[in-house]
């Protein structure tokens, strides 16, 4: 099996079913490598399999603990977990990829977090235009972020870089990039 076949396997089991392979993951998402390993039985798993897709994932979804007995991802739940993550002040702007076939709805709506746990941002235009095309036709969205945290908002940042938001509502986006 190809990496990029286990790297999606590792999400889906980490993020929205880990009954998959039978794993229980603390209230933080962490789960045991060695469970993962034991579990996984149509997948070849080996610690230093598990590694090296962690140390070779481009978009850094997965930590392992520091004793290295742990492995987590790093945001994109739909299942219940508590990231542990500080608010944090961000850039004044962030950005946000989609598919066009998505804008009347988010003119309506803002971004809304769906069946995720927040909205993801980031401060990179490259970065969201890649996500956006993933769903069709992108489109590059602004966040006024300063405005949002001035009213309150709080924003946090994961490992990999990542800005989560609760919801950004219409009036603080930028729809002409």
């Amino acid at each position: 099996m190809n990496n990029k076949k286990i790297s999606k396997y590792l999400s889906l089991v980490l993020r929205h079913k880990p009954e998959l392979a039978n794993l229980q993951l603390n209230n933080q998402g962490w789960a045991l490598i060695d469970d993962l390993i034991n579990n996984s039985h149509e997948h070849a798993l080996s610690l230093e399999l598990i590694q090296s897709i962690v140390d070779a994932n481009d978009k850094q979804r997965f930590a392992i603990s520091e004793d290295g007995k742990m492995i987590r991802a790093n945001q994109g739940h739909s299942i219940d977990v508590d990231l542990a993550l500080e608010a944090t002040i961000p850039p004044d702007i962030l950005f946000h990829g989609t598919a066009s076939r998505f804008i009347e709805s988010i003119k309506e709506l803002g971004l809304t977090k769906g069946q995720r746990h927040h909205v993801h941002l980031t401060e990179s235009k490259d970065t969201a235009m890649r996500v956006g095309k993933r769903y069709g036709k992108a489109m590059l969205l602004g966040i006024d972020a300063k405005a949002m945290r001035m009213q309150g908002v709080k924003f946090y940042k994961t490992q990999n870089q990542v800005w989560l938001v609760e919801h950004v509502p219409p009036e603080k986006l930028q729809f002409d990039l």
